[in-house]
């Protein structure tokens, strides 16, 4: 919850400033401003991601015997700091960054299509049913599309928390995964992400394109400028596709 603010301020502020810095609204720019975005926000979310981890694993599992030793994330993060240094709360930043760059590229691009597709106009009764679907939709495909580095990353955050440390790097996961759990190990968990993906995503972009629109309605009377919404998660220009 700490993190989850300021990497969705984050990467919709960057993703809009990309597009608005790219010109024109084309699905590559779409998918370039949003991969922009995802590579930006992995400084937040890494170190994040960490410490959820490493809470959700002290006293369950194989680590149920130890001793508690975080008392929140906040907490986790400067223990880890401490001991490890900034190396250790950045632990897995490659295979985060591999994982959000391209992924959010597709978040947005598939946005983009579909409210496109669906028609979604500001005067549409069945504007927010349609800005529901198309957000469930992106985030889905997000997912998707970079799943098995997600597993990976996973591993490599949780690797040492026993004190005992199985992966030399991301390579080196990859392939002891596979030869101990089958190609399956890389689609584990992706029905619970998924089932979670659709709603979270579907709120958060209708939130932000029904906040943005209300906005620049307001900006616009006020300036008495009608000439069109600017680029951004929103309601924009006709189709590019």
């Amino acid at each position: 919850m700490m993190g989850l603010t300021f990497i969705n301020a984050l990467v919709f502020g960057v993703q809009g400033n990309t597009i608005r810095a790219l010109g024109n609204d084309t699905p590559l720019n779409q998918f370039l401003a949003g991969s922009a975005a995802g590579a930006i926000q992995c400084v937040i979310c890494c170190p994040m991601e960490l410490a959820k981890t490493r809470m959700q694993l002290q006293g369950t599992g194989e680590y149920r015997l130890k001793s508690k030793n975080y008392k929140n994330s906040l907490d986790c993060l400067v223990k880890i700091y401490r001991k490890e240094g900034l190396k250790g709360i950045n632990k897995g930043m490659v295979s985060t960054f591999l994982r959000e760059t391209p992924s959010f590229g597709f978040y947005f691009l598939t946005y983009d299509y579909l409210t496109r597709y669906l028609g979604c106009e500001a005067e549409d009764s069945y504007i927010i049913p349609k800005l529901l679907l198309a957000g469930g939709m992106s985030g889905i495909v997000s997912w998707l599309s970079t799943y098995p580095v997600d597993v990976i990353k996973s591993r490599l955050q949780a690797d040492g928390v026993g004190g005992v440390v199985q992966y030399k790097g991301i390579l080196d996961c990859v392939r002891k995964s596979y030869h101990s759990e089958g190609w399956r190990v890389f689609t584990r968990g992706l029905t619970s992400t998924l089932l979670r993906a659709f709603p979270v995503n579907a709120a958060t972009f209708a939130t932000v394109t029904v906040f943005l629109m209300y906005m620049r309605s307001e900006d616009r009377q006020l300036r008495g400028d009608l000439s069109g919404c600017e680029a951004g998660p929103a309601i924009q220009q006709p189709s590019s596709f």
